[in-house]
């Protein structure tokens, strides 16, 4: 980790890689190389450049670090102001700079300047030591005496040195089939991924990846995540010379900020770095954001394994019903018990109680403590579910405040799954949202909250805000704000961020959450498609991934396969309970004591994804630490006769090591080298059969 200045050059050195930039002579913060290392005496200067002709400037051709709207520059901007004045052009030029270290981490600040309008932009790149990540930022300050409005701003824009088109991986996803990877060939213009919702997940994710032949093993991978939970925007362009260019950051749509004078913005921060195949860029994504982005509490904790009676009660929950489900989870091995919806207020079913957050008197009439009690003398702790940013029209709060749901005079609010979305600009909405979760959480000993997002915004009309446009920024920042409060208040709880599904499994969330719920589609072939896609950039311990009945969504399955697939996240257990047979109870509670021998392997561990459906027909992966090896292998539904035999091959293992087989074959000892090179054979014949093989390293 170093960062250095050297006639004006600033060069960044991560652990195995390098960033370079260079303001020129007309004060230009240029970008020169980003990836492997060069001698750093190699770099100079960029040259000076002439005009090409009147209908291509050099501003559209030249590698910029971040470029503002105006002037001869045509191409996709990083921000765009509007002045006082009406003038809608910003003219930034080179300052001066600032490098600082502290505490393993270096940053260096470029500052940029608008000197006719007092504006002054910073552009951060931090590195850490032992990572090949770059963590980039910008702020804005408003140094006049007169408002600014940002109609756009990008948390970074970058250069690609190849010509040759790059291949840009995103998801094209859906509720109940988020993160499924899609391929798209940046030829020529510009590829957009954008969510207007102020959610951040389901169809695309906040991120690029931008590879050439790149594999598992192999190739060059540029990629960025952006740490934001709302709308965003990322744009991906290829111009006529070939040179590939990335801005991600906020989206515009709908949006623009009111920059007050001596104020300050921050953007999002965005993780990017230079990887050698598809699978380094995972396992360093995983290791920092473990290291440096979960939230400190419970980062380097090993999650607990999980049950919630969403799926055996819905919402009939009862204090003799869930006490009942509480022994069988405790009686299996789980270790925390979560009671979903249907608690609260006058909830019987999604229409009505939404926001009237006190225990319901019916269902519970000594309100929470008779159960709490019981799953914390169980040995087990205590979650909740709650859906703190939504209200329904039938509900106590809804017809004392109708104003604080988002909203337009003359339009009727519309509804989706029988709620609108709660104003949480206005701050007595924060305030009481705060407030319902703090009194419970302080009067029950609530170890756990999960917090659930049902719909996306519509009608987000704040009349509170001078500019409304605001509102979908601020209101992520809102969610941070109270989940981050709740934190410091009740040091040792957790809380899951689930958004119907997998509508915020991005690294915002994951800056706040300790935990993120990937997709509300438990079938388990579907489930290996969606993990396959979130293990490309996201924590792997950060997966909650459910066992449960075979149930509406669900192909028949039998639960060797269901927990072989769940069993590569964090293990949840999510069926009827009181349905099983003891047969089932004890497959249940022998899953779930060896995930409890392979979870610090599997949640912290080397991770490899070894085969895909689409390109192998079986889902091979492998997680592996000093100690210990596990591989799951899973084969979807194919002719019994076309595709039979299977042959694996494990990776990251030393190659003069010795590994023992401990679980799911005959025991023997195999060399690393084997392992990698000739590799391990399955012959499975029927469908959706699965193994599990453990390896101690000797």
């Amino acid at each position: 980790m170093n960062i250095t200045e050297n006639n004006g050059i600033f060069i960044i050195e991560t652990e195995n890689t390098q960033y370079v930039l260079s303001p020129d002579e007309a004060g230009r913060l240029r970008h020169i190389h980003w990836g492997k290392k060069c001698k750093r005496e190699s770099f100079v200067l960029p040259a000076k450049r002439g005009e090409p002709n009147s209908n291509h400037t050099s501003l559209d051709e030249m590698g910029t670090e971040f470029i503002p709207y105006g002037s001869t520059c045509y191409r996709v901007p990083a921000l765009k102001v509007e002045y006082s004045d009406g003038c809608r052009e910003a003219l930034l030029k080179y300052k001066d700079y600032k490098i600082t270290e502290k505490d393993g981490k270096a940053l260096l600040e470029v500052f940029l300047e608008d000197e006719a309008y007092s504006l002054s932009v910073t552009l951060g790149y931090a590195v850490r030591e032992n990572f090949d990540i770059i963590e980039r930022f910008v702020k804005v300050k408003n140094n006049s005496d007169k408002n600014v409005l940002i109609e756009k701003i990008a948390s970074a824009e970058f250069t690609l040195p190849s010509k040759r088109p790059y291949l840009s991986t995103n998801f094209n996803g859906a509720w109940g089939s988020e993160f499924r990877r899609e391929e798209t060939e940046v030829k020529n213009g510009t590829l957009i991924y954008e969510t207007h919702k102020g959610t951040s997940e389901h169809t695309y994710s906040p991120c690029f990846i931008l590879s050439q032949d790149a594999t598992e093993k192999s190739g060059e991978v540029y990629f960025g995540a952006l740490a934001w939970t709302g709308s965003y925007k990322v744009e991906i362009n290829r111009d006529y010379s070939g040179v590939t260019r990335a801005v991600i950051g906020l989206s515009d749509f709908d949006f623009s900020y009111i920059l007050h004078a001596d104020e300050e913005f921050v953007t999002p921060s965005v993780y990017c770095g230079y990887a050698c195949s598809l699978g380094q860029m995972s396992n360093e994504m995983n290791a920092f954001a473990v290291e440096n982005i979960l939230p400190r509490r419970y980062a380097k904790e090993p999650l607990p394994v999980l049950y919630n009676s969403w799926e055996a009660t819905f919402f009939d929950v009862s204090t003799e019903g869930q006490q009942l489900l509480a022994k069988k989870a405790a009686d299996i091995g789980c270790e925390l018990f979560v009671m979903d919806d249907g608690w609260f207020g006058q909830r019987k079913d999604d229409h009505a109680g939404l926001g009237d957050w006190y225990v319901n008197d019916v269902k519970f009439p000594e309100g929470l403590g008779p159960l709490v009690d019981t799953v914390k003398k169980l040995g087990m702790k205590f979650g909740l579910w709650f859906e703190p940013e939504m209200v329904n029209p039938d509900s106590d709060l809804y017809r004392t405040h109708p104003e604080w749901a988002y909203h337009f005079d003359k339009r009727t609010p519309s509804e989706l799954r029988n709620q609108l979305v709660l104003n949480l600009t206005l701050p007595e909405v924060r305030e009481y949202v705060f407030n319902c979760m703090d009194s419970l959480v302080t009067k029950y000993g609530i170890d756990y909250i999960k917090w659930d997002a049902n719909r996306p915004f519509s009608e987000s009309g704040a009349e509170n805000l001078e500019n409304p446009r605001e509102c979908r920024l601020r209101h992520i920042r809102a969610v941070y704000e109270i989940a981050d409060l709740l934190k410091e208040k009740h040091p040792d709880l957790q809380i899951e961020a689930c958004a119907s599904g997998g509508g915020r499994a991005e690294l915002g969330a994951l800056s706040h959450f300790d935990m993120i719920w990937t997709s509300d589609n438990t079938d388990p072939v579907d489930r290996l498609d969606i993990q396959n896609g979130y293990s490309l950039l996201y924590p792997i311990k950060c997966m909650r991934a459910w066992v449960t009945d075979t149930n509406r969504h669900s192909r028949p399955s039998d639960w060797d396969y269901r927990f072989n697939v769940s069993m590569q996240g964090s293990l949840s257990i999510g069926g009827n309970l009181l349905k099983y047979t003891d047969e089932e109870l004890e497959i249940h509670r022998k899953y779930i004591a060896l995930y409890k021998e392979i979870r610090n392997t599997v949640q912290f561990g080397r991770f490899y994804r070894l085969a895909d459906f689409r390109n192998d027909g079986i889902y091979a992966t492998e997680y592996t630490d000093e100690n210990k090896t596990v591989l799951f292998v899973c084969k979807s539904v194919n002719s019994f006769f076309a595709k039979r035999n299977y042959r694996v091959f494990l990776d990251g293992l030393e190659k003069d090591a010795e590994y023992k087989v401990t679980y799911g074959m005959d025991e023997r000892v195999y060399f690393g080298d084997y392992l990698m090179n000739v590799g391990l054979n399955f012959d499975m014949g029927g469908t959706l059969e699965s193994e599990l093989v453990i390896f101690e390293k000797a």
